[in-house]
């Protein structure tokens, strides 16, 4: 099996569905993002958004919460498993559209590519395209991710 194949480029994994329920909308805003239409289901309906909705910044961290829940399958695998260590960063976040209360939304990440970086002899930067659908199968988050892998065999 080579990195490609490990790191399975070009394929799309889904990584699960999450159902944004109203009492954990106005929990996590509450504690990270208190906007009105986050945590007053009244003054959200009468919001340009029209109702109450989740935080871009709760869509973005259930996506991280469910894709380290779904760990990459090692079966075939010769050698150490890589260790995934941190990420250096995100690019082009965008809240495509709002979560409203009561809708489920299914994530995905797609392995991009992946290098070796010079400095760090063993390690290479992994690159992720991050993305969230709703159940009619449009976009509500998407954004370019990166994280350091270390391969032994290198």
């Amino acid at each position: 099996m080579t990195l490609d194949e490990f790191f399975r480029i070009g394929t799309t994994v889904t990584l699960g569905s999450h159902t944004f329920e109203a009492d954990a909308i106005k929990a996590f805003a509450r504690k990270y993002d208190p906007q009105i239409f986050h945590i007053d289901e009244e003054a959200a309906r009468k919001s340009v958004l029209g109702g109450l909705c989740a935080s871009g910044w709760h869509t973005a961290a259930t996506w991280m919460k469910l894709n380290l829940e779904t760990r990459l399958d090692a079966e075939g695998w010769d050698g150490a498993v890589p260790e995934f260590g941190p990420s250096p960063g995100f690019k082009n976040l965008k809240w495509l559209k709002p979560v409203y209360a009561g809708q489920t939304i299914t994530f995905t990440r797609t392995a991009l590519s992946h290098r070796p970086i010079a400095s760090r002899p063993g390690w290479r930067l992994l690159a992720l395209l991050c993305e969230a659908s709703d159940s009619n199968g449009a976009k509500v988050l998407e954004f370019e991710s990166a994280v350091l892998v270390k391969v032994s065999s290198e």
